[in-house]
């Protein structure tokens, strides 16, 4: 179990406790101004911080983590993640009152192809003064072409979106408020995989998940190979069968979207004595 889920889930997950959907960000003035100054900040405070990174990248291994624990801490207090599999964001979607998509902010800072991908969750009415004010925040003034989505609408999407490896994780706006479920990979921009897979600089915990193949059921096809998105699954040597590397598995369950025969199941993270202490 994850430290936010002990911290902030009362011993479950903590992305499914409403109460991190509805914080009073009216009394919260430390959330106001992050919310208000995320997007101002987002690319010059980006542009620094993987700035940053090149730097420690090239400082010996025990000074570099060091100072990483201590970034990676002042980041969960404030914007981090979670990949979270697409039975429990339906399960988030129950909870939210409303769903905005919204154009991917990772993208456009990052180079990659423009597209709305991300999704904007409240548990405010629809037209409520902090639904407005998170959605104004998220995709900037000009909101005259947004698209409020239904739960059914937001998980036909989703499902689309993981044939294309993308992987659904929520995100804090000061821990442990929930404001959006995003939904990229790295190649198309997302820059908290990038820190992961290119500097091992965490900006989000594992998930509550890890992967397991059948190998009764592969019929090594690769295609979940492809769809990984933190190249946790690797084809056998001797019997050409894909085999989880699950110190490397976030548990998003992307890499079960195209697998032929279904033979590929997510299964609690605590259960893997390999895996129970990797977050």
């Amino acid at each position: 179990m994850c430290k936010f889920c002990t911290q902030h889930g009362d011993g479950k997950k903590w992305y499914l406790r409403a109460e991190n959907y509805s914080a009073d960000l009216r009394s919260d003035l430390h959330r106001r101004r992050m919310m208000l100054g995320f997007v101002d900040d987002f690319g010059r405070t980006t542009s620094r911080g993987f700035a940053g990174l090149e730097v420690l990248k090239r400082l010996p291994g025990p000074l570099r983590r060091m100072i990483c624990s201590v970034a990676e801490r002042r980041q969960q207090a404030e914007h981090y993640g979670q990949p979270v599999p697409i039975e429990d964001c339906a399960l988030i979607l129950d909870i939210a009152t409303s769903i905005v998509l919204l154009p991917c902010i990772c993208r456009e800072h990052s180079g990659g192809p423009e597209r709305a991908c991300c999704l904007a969750i409240s548990v405010g009415p629809p037209d409520d003064e902090l639904t407005g004010m998170m959605i104004r925040t998220l995709a900037g003034p000009d909101t005259d072409g947004l698209q409020r989505l239904s739960k059914e609408e937001a998980l036909a999407l989703m499902r689309q979106w993981e044939h294309e490896g993308l992987l659904h994780s929520v995100w804090t706006f000061v821990t442990p408020f929930i404001g959006a479920i995003c939904n990229c990979s790295d190649p198309s921009g997302c820059l908290a995989m990038r820190a992961i897979r290119r500097y091992d600089f965490r900006m989000m915990w594992r998930g509550e998940y890890v992967a397991t193949v059948d190998p009764d059921l592969c019929v090594g096809c690769g295609k979940c190979v492809r769809l990984c998105p933190f190249e946790a699954i690797e084809m056998g040597r001797a019997d050409s069968k894909a085999q989880v590397r699950w110190e490397r598995c976030y548990g998003c369950g992307i890499c079960r979207a195209e697998c032929p025969t279904q033979g590929i199941t997510l299964s609690p993270r605590a259960g893997h004595p390999e895996t129970a202490d990797l977050w």
